[in-house]
């Protein structure tokens, strides 16, 4: 009995640990799985299609990262973090939503952890996108407006 409760410590940490790892790959999981869809309704096969969303979804990741990371605006940043944290904020939902129904909370309570979890998922995207940026941003050396301060 003990070791049934340690295991299912175990496993349920997993799971959430690897929610927090995955989670900034939601959108180009989304992609690659919509451009693999088309690929094989356009006759492609199944081969053509898992090779054609493999490319996508890598295009879709590395095109964000970089675009996150060169892009100074705020308003495009803001933009292109939402685009990665909102599908995961919502596959963190759906996922803390099953994990608190098969517990056997009620209808409230599932909602309220549900909404709590897409909270916590998506903002660990965020930064997960976040953080490309701000090795680079920290590591340019001059500030302009902190220049006024050096010793």
């Amino acid at each position: 009995m003990f070791l049934s409760a340690l295991l299912s410590v175990v496993g349920l940490g997993f799971l959430c640990w690897l929610l927090f790892s995955l989670a900034v790959y939601a959108l180009p999981f989304f992609v690659a799985v919509t451009v693999g869809y088309y690929a094989f309704d356009a006759g492609a096969g199944p081969i053509g299609a898992i090779a054609v969303a493999l490319i996508a979804g890598a295009v879709a990741l590395i095109l964000g990262q970089i675009a996150f990371a060169t892009i100074r605006s705020p308003t495009i940043r803001l933009a292109i973090g939402a685009l990665y944290a909102l599908p995961a904020g919502l596959a963190g939902f759906h996922a803390v939503k099953g994990l608190s129904q098969t517990g056997g909370a009620g209808e409230t309570w599932t909602l309220i952890f549900a909404s709590l979890g897409a909270i916590i998922v998506g903002a660990t995207a965020w930064v997960r996108i976040a953080s490309l940026a701000g090795s680079e941003t920290q590591s340019s050396g001059g500030d302009s407006h902190h220049a006024g301060y050096a010793a």
